[in-house]
Order: structure tokens, then C-alpha cells, then sequence
């Protein structure tokens, strides 16, 4: 790990392994060896066993190739595209009642 990098959240570490987990099986019911895998993908074996243990180094777009090759690549436009906090906060901002200052109070 780099001087510049931060220690990833056991909670996104769990996630990575669990992804990778995914991926593995994914690859595994296709009957990909992992040989043909990682070649397809453009990775070696090594980077491919990182992947599928749920390194945090491997870059995410590693990662997206390999969903490519696999036919999952439609489900990374999943990611994030409900923003309901987002939205909710948003929704707080419009709705929000303007109070009304003693200045303006006098003006009608």
C-alpha cells in the first residue's frame, strides 16, 4: 500500500471479497478454466486470483472487463442508480419552509 493511500473500511473489504466471490463463481459456471479467463480479461493468473479474493488494489476496471467477459457487464449500471438519500435530501431542500424575516414581514 502506498504512503498516499488510505486503509479500506472492513466493510468494503468484506464487499470486495464477497465481489470476487461472484465473479469466481460466475467464471466457474461457465466452465471458464481460469487460464482462458484471465486471457480473455487481459490479466495475468496471478491478478486474476487477487480479483477473485477481493484484493482492493485490483482497478476497477479490471474488474469491469472481466464482467464483460463473464455477460454481467449490463449490471454495473446498477451501481448507484437509485440515489433515494440523494433524493430525499434533496426533496428536504425544496420543501423546506422560507421563514419569513421581520424586514420582510413589514413590506406587506
Amino acid at each position: 500500500m502506498s504512503k498516499s493511500s488510505l486503509p479500506a473500511f472492513p466493510t468494503v473489504l468484506k464487499q470486495l471479497a464477497l465481489f470476487g466471490e461472484r465473479v469466481r463463481l460466475a467464471r466457474a459456471r461457465r466452465g471458464l478454466r481460469t487460464e482462458l479467463f484471465a486471457e480473455r480479461v487481459g490479466v495475468s493468473r496471478e491478478t486474476l486470483r487477487r480479483m477473485e479474493k477481493g484484493d482492493p488494489t485490483i482497478a476497477i476496471g479490471t474488474y469491469l472487463r472481466a464482467l464483460r467477459v463473464l455477460g454481467l457487464d449490463k449490471d454495473i449500471d446498477l451501481l448507484a442508480a437509485d440515489d433515494e438519500l440523494g433524493r430525499k435530501l434533496q426533496d428536504l431542500a425544496i420543501t423546506k419552509p422560507r421563514l419569513r424575516t421581520a424586514a420582510s414581514a413589514f413590506r406587506n
